[in-house]
């Protein structure tokens, strides 16, 4: 009986049930599911939406530090922006000083959208089921672990 629960412990590391990034995972799976209602009258992709959200703030950036923000790199994110391009959102631009750069630019279509995408949050509201509180601190805590983990 030791001998069958010190075997039973030893693959304790790797049982579902006491890994942290299942529930980050699962969870994260949910709240990108949950948000496809609201993004759908936007016609964005979750990934689209984070894109876009980042440009309504800064109105330009390279395609470079947009990818540092929002944790892509340049392979998920180039097609990523020519979608967004062909939805006439952005516009992606080789500055003539420097055509290694690529400049992703807001549309007037696109600086249009920023007041549709207000519903969003909205829609989104309560389906966290944690209090105020307890979203501010997981919010802390998830971005202090992302810190941890960037080279």
């Amino acid at each position: 009986m030791i001998q069958q629960e010190a075997a039973e412990s030893r693959y304790d590391s790797i049982r579902l049930e006491n890994q942290l990034c299942f529930p980050l995972y699962a969870c994260a799976k949910e709240v990108v599911r949950l948000y496809r209602g609201p993004l759908d009258s936007l016609k964005l992709t979750y990934t689209q939406y984070l894109v876009m959200m980042v440009l309504w703030e800064f109105g330009s950036l390279t395609e470079g530090d947009l990818g540092k923000k929002v944790h892509l790199d340049s392979g998920t994110l180039a097609p990523l922006l020519k979608r967004l391009e062909k939805q006439g959102l952005i516009s992606r631009i080789r500055p003539e000083e420097n055509e290694r750069k690529l400049l992703i630019r807001l549309t007037a279509e696109g600086e249009v959208l920023k007041e549709k995408a207000l519903e969003v949050p909205c829609a989104m509201e309560g389906c966290i089921k944690l209090s105020a509180g307890e979203l501010t601190q997981l919010k802390g805590l998830l971005e202090k672990a992302l810190l941890g983990m960037e080279a």
